[in-house]
């Protein structure tokens, strides 16, 4: 039967385009298609071709749908790259969670069991933040923990997950094309937990919080060495957390967990707007397929989790139940717990709670819930101001003088070009003035849903969401031009408009906007970053995981470190500002980056100083017995200081050398 369009859904139709004309438009005048990886994207459709092809058999013997049989396939990869002890430690991590989260959790919230798991992570991570430094942190008390709170709330959990399988199967039957083609692009996404740990930020920082627990059982900042010691660290304990208990590293298992949170909640906020099953799985495809997502689980900053919290609080903002005050207030706290930008950005979605449930909004609840969110977020900004003086160290330092910075305000010159309606387009297609990153690097949704945006707006019945997850997206680019802070809003933006765009563009013209829009972002997938525009991925595939196999051509650092003695417990430098990789070493690092306000500066003045001189001392200054060096960068005046010292070379890989000084290295440059 042919559905006559009326002028009004001819009007709806032409602007929902308009968007998708504007994105085309701009990726011709850009000439973009030169900045295709077309490398990458040919093994990210091979990969999805052979899950496939293993997906195959399974639904012909088990009569499973096409999205289930993939899931599996996509979940044994999982296994075998990640590894099932990991995966173990981050299912009892998220179990745990589940049972805590669900205790007074309204039930009409959408996508119930997720809100809760995200609500119980936040309980975990909030309360072990004021316990960070206590000598506690070993597998068999965490297990005890978090066994008993499985058990305890046993009940609870069966209630919880009992339906959840048929809920599943029912969404799947409504949608089955979609939902196949959302499985795979999530499944793709989960490449990303693949990799090994790599990423600039992780290795000089990131990984220090989890390394100090598996190491010595406690978390002891430093910042005299480190001024992000006491930052916001909610994302680092759980990564923590999950590492004691799997005792390795489970970054790649944590983030998977957070992945598989972000995809159900995705798709239950579409629904609940009025996506329908098509709408749920359009939603979670859009969200599988944004670029920087695989950034994001290939590493430990802290917009994967961001994101979730964030779908999780909209989803409890839209319950219909006047106790959602409470769940908001803990979710918000974790995004305060991750980064104070997240939680600025979050306040939007608080305002449009409150509007929305204004005349049943429960008062008496409010001091409970401030009350809650500052016990659940605030630990690292309470500890930093007892033990520095300035409780968002480095940040407002010419504010609160701590005496571990200089008293100026931090801020990083790169990323203010200033704010303005241009933004949208710049970022698409200049995507590296506005975060590390090559050109279309941010994906495409921004501009190619910018007309079904205008839309929203215009519609009574989605302008309020749409407004507060526009401001979602606005805020954190007011302050500064950095997009990767905006990144959690921006797929937040694209989801709450995809039941908009399905009634504005209607079955087949949403189904060739949205498909085609996904495989696009995926076809840039790769220039979310460095690391997915080399051949990591690829090598960690033929090593089938083995890390030791992956590390030399990118982070060799990290092998030379296993040369060191297991019983040394000498200290480390690094003599490279930007190749800090030594936060593994758990407080036994020293680098001459900005982290370290001292040592940066001892290292310009050695860089001057071509007697070498300058570098000795600054080698009695860290208290180094180990130095990282690489020769291609190494000044002459580094050179002359290793010689005069009579340090030896351990080791070399790739382009990275390991140096031992000698105990008596300040008397042996005399």
């Amino acid at each position: 039967m042919t559905v006559e369009r009326t002028p009004s859904t001819r009007m709806d139709f032409a602007v929902a385009t308009a968007g998708v004309l504007l994105c085309a438009v701009g990726f011709a005048l850009n000439r973009m298609w030169n900045e295709l990886p077309w490398e990458r994207l040919a093994l990210s459709l091979c990969l999805a071709a052979m899950a496939a092809i293993l997906a195959w058999p399974v639904r012909r013997l088990l009569r499973w749908s096409w999205a289930t049989a993939l899931a599996v396939a996509w979940s044994v990869a999982l296994v075998v790259f990640v590894g099932v002890v990991p995966l173990l430690a981050a299912a009892l991590l998220g179990i745990a969670s589940l049972a805590i989260g669900s205790w007074r959790l309204p039930d009409d919230v959408p996508a119930r069991t997720a809100v809760a798991t995200a609500i119980g992570l936040v309980v975990i991570g909030g309360l072990n933040g004021w316990l960070l430094s206590w000598p506690i942190h070993v597998a068999p008390l965490w297990y005890v923990v978090l066994l008993g709170v499985v058990a305890l709330r046993r009940k609870s959990l069966l209630a919880s997950l009992a339906g959840l399988r048929g809920n599943i199967g029912a969404a799947i039957a409504g949608a089955p094309r979609w939902a196949a083609f959302a499985v795979t692009l999530a499944g793709l996404a989960s490449t990303a937990c693949w990799l090994p740990t790599m990423q600039v930020d992780d290795l000089a920082y990131h990984m220090g919080l989890p390394s100090q627990l598996l190491l010595h059982g406690r978390y002891v900042p430093d910042p005299s060495h480190q001024i992000w010691a006491f930052a916001p660290w909610l994302g680092d304990n759980l990564q923590g957390i999950a590492a004691v208990l799997a005792r390795q590293d489970a970054r790649g298992a944590m983030n998977a967990l957070w992945l598989l949170l972000s995809f159900a909640l995705a798709g239950a906020l579409a629904r609940r707007l009025g996506g329908g099953d098509t709408g749920r799985w359009i939603a979670v495809a859009l969200v599988a397929s944004f670029p920087p997502l695989v950034w994001m689980a290939a590493g430990m900053q802290t917009e994967l989790a961001a994101t979730a919290l964030l779908f999780a609080l909209l989803a409890t903002v839209l319950s219909g139940s006047r106790h959602w005050v409470l769940p908001a207030a803990v979710l918000f706290a974790g995004l305060l717990g991750l980064k104070t930008m997240h939680a600025l950005s979050a306040l939007p979605l608080l305002a449009y709670g409150a509007w929305r449930h204004r005349d049943g909004l429960a008062w008496r609840q409010l001091p409970v819930a401030l009350g809650a969110c500052l016990l659940l977020g605030g630990s690292s900004f309470v500890l930093a101001w007892w033990h520095t003086g300035n409780p968002v160290l480095p940040l407002f330092n010419d504010v609160f003088q701590s005496p571990y910075y200089p008293p100026r305000a931090y801020s990083d010159v790169r990323w203010f070009s200033g704010f303005g309606a241009h933004l949208p387009w710049a970022m698409t297609f200049d995507t590296p003035r506005y975060v590390e990153a090559f050109r279309g690097g941010i994906g495409f949704s921004t501009l190619a849903l910018s007309g079904v945006w205008l839309l929203a707006l215009l519609r009574p019945a989605h302008r309020g969401v749409a407004i507060a997850t526009t401001a979602v997206v606005v805020l954190p680019m007011v302050p500064l031009q950095y997009v990767r802070y905006t990144y959690p809003g921006m797929l937040l933006l694209a989801v709450v408009l995809v039941p908009c765009g399905r009634l504005a563009l209607g079955r087949r013209g949403a189904t060739w906007v949205f498909a085609g829009l996904c495989m696009l972002n995926l076809a840039f997938q790769a220039n979310s970053g460095w690391l997915h525009h080399s051949a990591a991925l690829k090598r960690t595939i033929r090593a089938l995981g083995d890390e030791s196999q992956v590390f030399p051509h990118y982070v060799p650092e990290r092998m030379l470190l296993r040369a060191i003695p297991a019983d040394d417990d000498g200290i480390v430098l690094t003599t490279v500002p930007d190749r800090n990789y030594t936060a593994e070493l758990g407080g036994r690092g020293r680098g001459v980056l900005e982290h370290d306000p001292t040592l940066h500066a001892a290292r310009a003045a050695a860089e001057a100083d071509a007697s070498g001189a300058g570098w000795r001392t600054l080698f009695d200054l860290s208290g180094a017995r180990w130095v990282l060096v690489v020769p291609a960068q190494a000044s002459p005046a580094l050179q002359r200081a290793l010689a005069d010292v009579s340090a030896r070379r351990v080791g070399a890989i790739g382009d990275a050398e390991l140096w031992r000084l000698p105990d008596d290295a300040k008397d042996a440059s005399r």
